[in-house]
């Protein structure tokens, strides 16, 4: 997505040099990556495979399998157990997905942002989760290998120094806060 590639250094940059009061041309904040996560209480080799076909499916690159670090006896996952799914995207495909969500969420339902966002505690990055996967069309039209996909979780990583910049970044960029 060139356009919203040359959208973000030429526009954006300006609105934000005109808000904010830089020293540095590096201070200025961007998105940095994309992180799509599918997570698994219990996985079995067929949830995996799906999530692992959907996520290629979101963002045109494999995904790796994510696996447990530590041991956790409440969850009776032991460690180095495959816990779900994680693609990390930049550059040229970052911006393809974040456009491709963009639309899917305004073009299919109105989506309500949590009023817990104004509280966060992160300053350079926003997650969410969306609790239907299927909102995307390649999934949509796929609908019997994806129908027991879990929540899709997104990690919006920028370069921000505070929740200003922050909103103010995924605001100007039309995103839905």
């Amino acid at each position: 997505m060139k356009f919203f590639e040359i959208y973000s250094r030429k526009v954006l940059r300006y609105d934000l040099i005109n808000t904010f009061c830089y020293q540095n041309i590096t201070q200025i904040p961007n998105l940095k990556k994309i992180v799509l996560n599918f997570g698994y209480q219990k996985p079995n080799f067929k949830y995996l495979v799906s999530s692992l076909l959907a996520l290629e499916f979101l963002s045109s690159k494999k995904g790796k399998i994510a696996k447990s670090k530590h041991l956790s006896v409440f969850l009776k996952i032991k460690k180095g157990n495959p816990v779900g799914c994680v693609v990390v995207l930049r550059k040229d495909l970052m911006y393809s997905f974040y456009v491709k969500l963009k639309t899917c969420l305004f073009l299919k339902f109105k989506f309500q942002p949590h009023r817990s966002w104004k509280a966060l505690t992160f300053v350079n990055s926003i997650t969410f989760q969306l609790k239907n996967p299927l909102i995307f069309a390649e999934l949509e039209n796929q609908f019997q290998f994806f129908k027991n996909l879990p929540k899709l979780d997104i990690t919006l990583v920028t370069t921000s120094k505070s929740q200003k910049e922050l909103f103010f970044l995924l605001k100007s960029t039309k995103f839905f806060l």
